[in-house]
């Protein structure tokens, strides 16, 4: 009889997730979470959507000149984003 050891189901479930593909709209969903961790409870106020379609995140702001303050910014919340999600997940952000 073949002896098995145990694994952590972390692994398990990591596993199962690539395997069936799930993985990439799993971290898709994971980059709208966190994104108040990321910009604070400031931005996130006058944040009133938020979704992630093909490598892209998108953001509703309700506030023009906060909106014109995180063009600028693009580049390094893409940034921050993906190394909190532990993966390259998006590539652009707009900003509505």
């Amino acid at each position: 009889m073949k002896r098995r050891y145990p694994e952590l189901i972390g692994n398990i479930i990591e596993k199962a997730l690539k395997e069936n593909e799930i993985s990439s709209s799993l971290n898709e969903q994971k980059i709208s979470y966190l994104w108040p961790e990321i910009v604070g409870p400031g931005i996130n106020r006058y944040t009133t959507r938020r979704f992630v379609e093909s490598g892209t995140l998108h953001v509703f702001i309700s506030s023009a000149s906060l909106k014109n303050e995180l063009q600028y910014m693009r580049s390094h919340l893409i940034e921050e984003l993906n190394k909190a999600a532990g993966s390259d997940v998006i590539n652009k952000i707009v900003i509505h």
